[in-house]
């Protein structure tokens, strides 16, 4: 016998089985879920400009010492 987990999602401080919710709600989960991965992705593309600006910042200053 397998011990499988079912899906629950938390909205609320309440837990729903996935498998409960209508076509509609699981629909809605993964657009929530995507636009998450996304937000993520730009958070992620954020960090990395705010870094190379600090570097080109960094290297400008450096070359304005030599002048």
């Amino acid at each position: 016998m397998t011990d499988t987990k079912e899906a629950v999602i938390t909205i609320d401080d309440t837990e729903y089985a996935v498998a409960d919710l209508t076509e509609a709600a699981r629909a809605h989960i993964a657009n929530i879920q995507f636009v998450d991965a996304q937000i993520q992705q730009l958070n992620n593309e954020w960090a990395v400009c705010d870094t190379a600006r600090m570097a080109y910042e960094a290297a400008f200053k450096r070359e304005l010492a030599k002048v």
